[in-house]
């Protein structure tokens, strides 16, 4: 059969796409064609902020509580559909189905914490700022926001954004990725069937062009954007250059110090989910451990054999420990930097360039990859890999960790494995990354705390989840009152 043409929803309609181009949707493991997503037009992206306008002023309107009952209806059916959500997570990802299961659970998270909107919208106030005044601080939504979605998380980074945008009142434009528009679509048509009104939620297929109608429109009063950091350095000029607001998560280089003290069953086990779960791709993943001293006769030993048992295969046989990458395309620029790190000099302890998954030839298969005698001077110290593969450099000092950590310019995630609370303390207070992980490998922040980031990985002034996205959603009006 002809794989189907993804829909836009706008206005609560679900409508084909006008664009000529169509590009294929692809399963990473099995290179099946899973469907077809338009490349929709200019002109559909502002048919999309046009209904989510039309739509704003009556949703505003609605009162919050009223609004937190679609949330609840929201994640009952989120529940419901729990299984078929995170399967086609991994068909289209490639992730494991338990990654895919943990990722719909995080997006639920977040419905969860905007079903409390009635609270978290509160303002605040005070008698007597003058003789006979009073003022009080309201919260209020502003308009249409638009999410710029990556292919890594399809469930659940969309939903950093989505509940708690709806939930202040305000209204919506999706782009989904192009690579993995699937998990949204389905999810979208959960947000139908909650009955929202026409226009308040809307989804548009495509790529730059749709991206870049959407944030030059002039009814849109914000963008959220997590990607690379030089697409992302893009979207937000881009966003302001046309008077947006905006959230932008960028990429990573996430390190990892292992001290002398760990305990390093446990840290081993860590290190594999955090730099092999989700074959690489995740804006958390650790992709250079910092060995301190005798750590590193500790670790590397027990870490390389653990990684090689790492069973290789299709997402969707439970058995599998790790899936493909995103797409062929991302299998070659991986492969790429393993090469590259060879001719860097660097000692290749595991090799997953030539890794054969029987019954899947034809996937996108990178095997865990572990180098070591790593310089921080080398490009896959220094580059966002978004793969399997894992850095070691052994340092003398803990003080050298935090030289490193402050040179490299992104500023995502740092964890640090160790029995001290002394050094845990002071890791938290000087090395200058938005997640920290303590003895924890993928320092991912809960739905009621922000999704932090600093220098390139993070441009703006508030972050995606919790009560930052509560206050980058609405804006404060104040009122003086006087009575005569």
């Amino acid at each position: 059969m002809e794989p189907k043409v993804l829909r836009n929803y706008i206005g609560g309609e679900w409508v084909a796409s006008k664009a000529p181009e169509a590009r294929d949707v692809v399963n990473p493991a099995t290179a099946e064609v899973l469907a077809r997503v338009p490349m929709s037009t200019a002109r559909e992206a502002a048919d999309a902020v046009e209904a989510a306008h039309e739509a704003f002023w009556a949703w505003r309107c609605t009162p919050p509580i009223t609004r937190a009952r679609y949330m609840f209806r929201l994640k009952a059916l989120m529940e419901e559909n729990f299984e078929k959500i995170a399967e086609l997570n991994t068909m289209e990802n490639g992730k494991t189905i338990d990654e895919s299961r943990g990722e719909v659970r995080r997006a639920i998270e977040n419905v969860d914490v905007a079903c409390g909107i009635p609270s978290l919208m509160m303002g605040y106030n005070a008698e007597d700022v003058a003789e006979g005044i009073d003022s009080f601080a309201l919260r209020q939504p502003l308009g249409v926001f638009v999410h710029l979605a990556p292919f890594n998380f399809p469930a659940m980074v969309p939903y950093w954004f989505i509940p708690y945008a709806l939930a202040t009142g305000n209204t919506f434009v999706l782009k989904p990725s192009s690579q993995t528009p699937m998990t949204q679509n389905f999810l979208a048509r959960l947000l139908e069937e909650t009955e929202l009104p026409e226009g308040v939620f809307n989804l548009v297929n495509g790529s730059t062009e749709v991206a870049e109608a959407l944030m030059a429109h002039p009814k849109v009063k914000g963008v959220t954007f997590v990607g690379s950091t030089p697409v992302g350095k893009h979207v937000y000029a881009f966003s302001a250059q046309h008077g947006k607001r905006a959230i932008v998560q960028g990429g990573a280089k996430n390190f990892l110090v292992v001290m002398p003290d760990a305990d390093m069953p446990r840290t081993v086990s860590a290190i594999l989910t955090s730099a092999f779960g989700c074959a690489g791709q995740r804006c958390l993943a650790g992709s250079v451990i910092l060995a301190v001293g005798k750590a590193y006769d500790d670790l590397v030993p027990p870490l390389v054999e653990a990684a090689s048992r790492l069973k290789v295969g299709y997402g969707l046989d439970q058995a599998t420990q790790m899936g493909p990458v995103v797409s062929a395309a991302a299998k070659k620029k991986v492969v790429g930097y393993i090469d590259l790190g060879v001719s860097e000099g660097a000692r290749l302890l595991l090799d997953g360039r030539n890794i054969v998954v029987p019954g899947y030839e034809k996937g996108a298969f990178v095997g865990p990859t572990i180098f070591d005698r790593v310089t921080p001077d080398m490009t896959i110290a220094k580059d966002e890999i978004f793969g399997p593969v894992l850095g070691i450099t052994q340092v003398d000092s803990l003080e050298q960790c935090y030289d490193i950590i402050a040179a490299s310019p992104f500023g995502n995630a740092a964890s640090v494995f160790t029995s001290s609370g002394k050094v845990a303390r002071e890791f938290a207070y000087r090395v200058e990354c938005g997640n920290i992980g303590i003895n924890i490998g993928i320092a991912a922040p809960i739905a009621f705390f922000p999704f932090g980031g600093m220098k390139d990985s993070f441009f703006g002034v508030l972050h995606g989840q919790g009560q930052d996205a509560i206050r980058f959603f609405t804006d404060e009006k104040v009122v003086l009152t006087r009575w005569f």
